[in-house]
């Protein structure tokens, strides 16, 4: 049992760093998109935040991960593992293929599609999905929004000043919301690997009778998020960065200012939100303050149907994982 318990932590600190390679792009897409950053140093940047953001949050989103997707008495260990295969793969794809997805909704797809398949819907916590659901299509819309709303205080609030002077002025300011939205992922995104972690140690009854995210497995995974934004989906990168919309500073600020503040109300209140549906939706809003179709929408079409598919695909995938494990015997 504990062989399997090691493979399935390994499994999901590897996803982990997947999240970090695929969502690299949210935190510095904006930075290298205006040139503020180049990209070497730009992932750097990010994964310091996103690691630093360990400091600074709690588990709230954690246990949502692990309590309120699906019942805990449910999970088991080929449970898990047949979640974290089913989202690594899924998001590996998108990843290689430069779509910016949520690996967050890959994971939630995959175990609710492996304990759907184990046990029926009565295995699925219907209000804890319901509210990953509502945050599916709002947390786009908040950010596309926020990110409209404030790119139009700020070009009220500077219209006086010379382009030159803006530019100087939100380089800076780049830095920092930059940070800020890093900071915003790392408590997000890491936490939702705590989530499957601990809930894996807790079916395999490594924690006691009460489940809650042990010390090392908080740092395990803020380190793997930051270590895989380290590395960087470049690809994920230039579609996020160049293609959807021509970014200046200024745009880039607004964008990641909006998003960070969407995603770090979320994480208070414990919702495991996409961090890529957000700073897209902010994007997206920005851009469309200069004219609709300053946004390139066939590439927001595209990320969008990668986003529709990402909770079925990941799902179908850890249901026949699981499928495969229980007809050997292992599934129990």
């Amino acid at each position: 049992m504990l062989t399997v318990v090691i493979v399935g932590v390994a499994l999901a600190l590897l996803f982990d760093f997947v999240n970090g390679m695929n969502d690299a792009a949210n935190s510095i897409a904006t930075v290298v998109g205006t040139r503020v950053l180049p990209p070497g140093l730009a992932v750097a940047w990010a994964a310091f935040f996103n690691f630093a953001a360990a400091f600074l949050f709690g588990v709230a989103v954690a246990k949502t991960i692990g309590k309120g997707v699906v019942d805990p008495a449910v999970v088991t260990r080929w449970v898990v593992l047949a979640a974290l295969v089913g989202a690594i793969l899924w998001s590996y794809a998108c990843t290689h293929f430069g779509l910016p997805i949520s690996v967050s909704h890959a994971l939630i797809g995959g175990l609710a599609g492996a304990a759907l398949v184990k046990a029926g819907t009565c295995a699925l916590n219907g209000s804890g999905l319901f509210r990953i659901a509502v945050f599916i299509v709002l947390s786009p819309l908040i950010g596309l929004v926020l990110g409209f709303l404030l790119m139009i205080g700020v070009l009220w609030l500077f219209r006086r000043a010379t382009p030159g002077r803006v530019d100087r002025l939100f380089r800076i300011g780049q830095l920092v919301s930059s940070a800020a939205f890093s900071l915003s992922h790392g408590a997000n995104d890491a936490q939702k690997t705590m989530g499957i972690i601990a809930a894996l140690l807790f079916a395999s009854g490594y924690l006691g009778d009460t489940f809650y995210v042990p010390t090392w497995v908080v740092f395990a995974s803020y380190t793997a998020i930051a270590l895989g934004t380290l590395a960087g989906g470049w690809r994920v990168i230039r579609t996020m960065g160049m293609r959807l919309t021509a970014l200046k500073p200024v745009g880039g600020f607004c964008a990641e200012t909006a998003a960070a503040a969407s995603i770090l109300a979320a994480t208070a209140a414990g919702i495991p939100v996409s961090t890529t549906h957000t700073i897209t939706g902010s994007i997206c809003g920005v851009g469309a303050t200069v004219r609709a179709s300053a946004v390139r929408w066939g590439v927001a079409g595209r990320i969008v149907w990668a986003w529709v598919l990402t909770i079925p695909c990941s799902g179908l995938v850890a249901a026949g994982l699981w499928w495969l494990f229980d007809a050997t015997g292992l599934g129990s």
